[in-house]
């Protein structure tokens, strides 16, 4: 099972190429994503979005929060900071799902190198850099 980050899923909606891409329409081919529910709720914010389109990622299913979610994802925002990291407050709950379920994280977004190198995040890093 793997997860994907905004910037990956939007790349993949928007028909760009690149490795992160092409994991992600594997993995969809394999029913092997799982939905982090910031991301769903990052990608449903997007008023352009077809209907369809949202219908389809919605059917995703969602990751589990586990019990402590709220407050280890705290924690690891902070120990990102306190390391003078870039530590969005979602980024820090995407990563956080992530690390709970052992699942690795795929992204454009290079801010997720903060949360890898301060806790145990497997994230695979895709070609393009997207910022929020």
């Amino acid at each position: 099972m793997i997860a994907v980050d905004t910037s990956s899923w939007i790349a993949f909606l928007e028909g760009s190429s690149g490795e992160d891409v092409q994991l992600l329409d594997r993995a969809l081919e394999d029913r092997q994503v799982v939905m982090v529910p910031v991301v769903l709720t990052e990608l449903l914010s997007d008023a352009n979005l077809p209907s369809d389109v949202a219908e389809t990622i919605s059917e995703v299913p969602l990751i589990e929060v586990a019990s402590g979610y709220w407050q280890r994802a705290g924690a690891l925002q902070a120990k990102v900071l306190a390391k003078r990291g870039k530590a969005r407050l979602g980024d820090a709950l995407i990563a956080q799902s992530c690390i709970d379920q052992g699942i690795p994280l795929i992204t454009r977004d290079r801010d997720f190198r903060a949360f890898a190198e301060a806790a145990n995040l497997n994230l695979v890093l895709g070609t393009g850099t997207h910022r929020r």
